[in-house]
């Protein structure tokens, strides 16, 4: 049985998925195929996880402060490593808040917690080490 004739237009529009001119984007299967053409390009969209070309954040110091602050609030019974901890966390908490500040970091609360349980375990950990010295 032959194919039924065209018509004075054209063959009209071809089905999506099926072969037919090269119109726009040949997509996976090749030139030939009814693909739609690609969008145009916009700017200012996020790629994939976030990035988008921009200033890339750099919030290690905060979570450094909050993690050693936490560590030395938690851990004042080993007083000396506690002293230690907490004078880092403090002190890195300190440097994550100006880069928060600066537009360089977003986890300005982050910064600063550290910097409360930092100074907490500095406390605590002098308070269990001047307890254990001084008494007889």
């Amino acid at each position: 049985m032959p194919p039924p004739p065209l018509a004075p237009e054209g063959p009209g529009p071809v089905p999506y998925g099926y072969p037919g001119g090269p119109v726009g984007y040949p997509g996976p299967g090749g030139p030939g195929y009814g693909y739609p053409s690609p969008p145009p390009p916009y700017g200012g969209a996020p790629g994939p996880y976030g990035w988008y070309g921009g200033a890339v954040e750099s919030n290690g110091m905060g979570v450094a402060a909050l993690v050693l602050g936490i560590a030395s609030a938690v851990l004042f019974c080993m007083w000396p490593l506690a002293i230690i901890a907490g004078i880092l966390g403090v002190v890195f908490g300190s440097v994550g808040r100006g880069k928060a500040r600066r537009g360089e970091a977003s986890n300005a609360g982050q910064a600063l917690a550290g910097i409360i349980c930092g100074a907490v375990g500095i406390v605590l950990g002098i308070g269990l080490g001047v307890l254990l010295i001084v008494q007889p």
